[in-house]
């Protein structure tokens, strides 16, 4: 079961006091890795993996810092080095990844700042981390939550909407109630729905 967002909130503010003073890639980068996964209850071991070996274009090959099949990749540098720098490190890793493995997330640290890149909704999220707290729900995916889009309704159909509640409220109020009327006003969604799809 996922943890709540209060303790992920608690886990996030410890965790960015415990590393704040960190510099070193090479000396601390898996440590801070595991920690954060750590922060959403998520044993890191289980689910990614450090250095993971690709096929870059043309021979050579890369490693990834940290490459989650099919969700994310991580690329760490050292603080103070360039977030563009690994970002695009990131990105040349794609063309050895098997399409079905491709990352959803990218993200790049340098210990003092986090960047987000959520590839889906072309988004990309920056902050420093004394400020994970204040962004962990931008991090739902790692903890298993999953956000939906609740997207708008076309006004057509909110206008044929409006029309169906007319048609049935002045049916009633001329007698035509009960099972009868709801079964009429069923058939005749039906037949818009069908002539609308093409059904006939």
């Amino acid at each position: 079961m996922p943890l709540s967002w209060n303790e992920i909130k608690t886990r996030a503010l410890a965790f960015s006091k415990e590393w704040q003073e960190e510099t070193s890639e090479d000396a601390e980068a898996k440590s801070f890795w595991d920690g954060f996964f750590n922060i959403f209850g998520i044993s890191r071991k289980r689910t990614a993996s450090f250095e993971e070996p690709v096929k870059k274009l043309g021979e050579k090959y890369g490693y990834i810092d940290l490459f989650w099949k099919g969700v994310l990749i991580v690329e760490h540098k050292s603080r103070g080095k360039s977030l563009d720098k690994a970002y695009s490190q990131a990105l040349d890793y794609f063309s050895g990844i098997a399409e079905r493995d491709l990352p959803k997330y990218v993200i790049v640290s340098d210990f003092a700042r986090i960047r987000l890149y959520d590839l889906e909704k072309h988004e990309q999220h920056e902050f420093d981390l004394k400020d994970l707290h204040k962004n962990v729900r931008l991090f739902g995916f790692v903890a298993g939550y999953q956000t939906h889009k609740i997207q708008e309704q076309d006004p057509v159909n909110i206008k044929a909407a409006e029309q169906m509640g007319k048609l049935h409220d002045r049916l009633k109020e001329s007698g035509y109630t009960g099972h009868s009327l709801e079964l009429y006003m069923v058939r005749l969604l039906f037949c818009l729905f069908a002539e609308d799809t093409g059904i006939f």
